[in-house]
């Protein structure tokens, strides 16, 4: 007698089940390319290295009560006056220079402890708020800079949502520091070593970001190269703010992970995780 063995290997249905409950991530060059992009129950990640993401991280991590982003000078300096003068500092940029009535400017530096500790930072910048308000009706807004990239993957990691990269680009355009940082979170989260679940690409953005990133952090030398060749970068340099770029392009200087709350409009940190 005979004995036949079927070996069921599961059909392809079980495959894009299975796919389909796979963690995404988008990535958006501009925030432009969200156009009409359903965000509902997805947490987006704000990204504008040069400097707005990275100022941001700088002023919670310091000791900064809230950040309170703004789209125009208009709204932040409306917002300032909900606050008590000795509590507030108006920060910010136009061009990527001081706004003229403004106690600060967008560089990092400006926002040590000793300045912003215990004060609520009323903040506008040319391309970095806009690109956070853009991603208002998300479920979960949080901002990314290279300064807190481990944090921010790790936070990422504890979830199941759908995820999606904003870029705020430099005056409507591709800028390269951005799209590093985007493919570096897009590296991390699908890195088997460094995962414990598969991620995948929502879009081409994605996979472009991912390999923009890989090809040119094969060196400290080649990364910062690439840094200090992008549209935001030239633009520093013009108003003699290299300071600023090596600051912006450095890894891992703070746990902090600042998180919008659109109901009262404010960046505040978020919980921390659990490595």
């Amino acid at each position: 007698m005979s004995l036949t063995v079927f070996v069921f290997l599961g059909s392809c249905s079980d495959h894009h089940r299975n796919n389909a409950l796979m963690p995404t991530i988008h990535t958006h060059l501009l925030p432009g390319l969200l156009n009409e992009t359903d965000l509902t129950g997805s947490t987006c990640v704000i990204i504008d290295i040069l400097r707005a993401s990275t100022t941001m991280i700088h002023a919670l991590a310091n000791g900064a009560r809230a950040v309170v982003p703004c789209l125009n000078v208009e709204d932040a300096l409306a917002a300032a006056q909900r606050f008590p003068a000795e509590q507030r500092l108006l920060g910010g940029e136009r061009h990527g220079e001081l706004i003229p009535g403004f106690d600060l400017d967008n560089s990092p530096f400006r926002y040590g402890p000793e300045t912003v500790r215990g004060k609520t930072v009323i903040f506008t910048t040319t391309n970095g708020t806009r690109a956070l308000w853009a991603s208002r009706s998300a479920q979960q807004v949080l901002v990314g800079g290279f300064v807190n990239l481990s944090a921010l993957v790790r936070r990422l990691k504890q979830s199941s949502e759908t995820v999606h990269l904003v870029c705020a680009g430099t005056d409507g355009q591709l800028t390269a520091e951005d799209i590093l940082f985007a493919g570096a979170v897009v590296r991390e989260l699908q890195s088997p070593a460094t995962s414990e679940q598969a991620w995948k690409s929502g879009n081409v953005q994605s996979d472009l970001a991912r390999d923009y990133f890989v090809a040119r952090d094969r060196t400290p030398e080649s990364f910062r190269q690439a840094f200090f060749e992008s549209l935001g970068a030239q633009n520093l340099i013009e108003l003699g703010m290299t300071a600023d770029i090596d600051r912006c392009l450095q890894r891992d200087l703070f746990e902090c992970v600042p998180q919008w709350n659109g109901s009262t409009g404010k960046l505040t940190v978020a919980e921390a995780v659990k490595s």
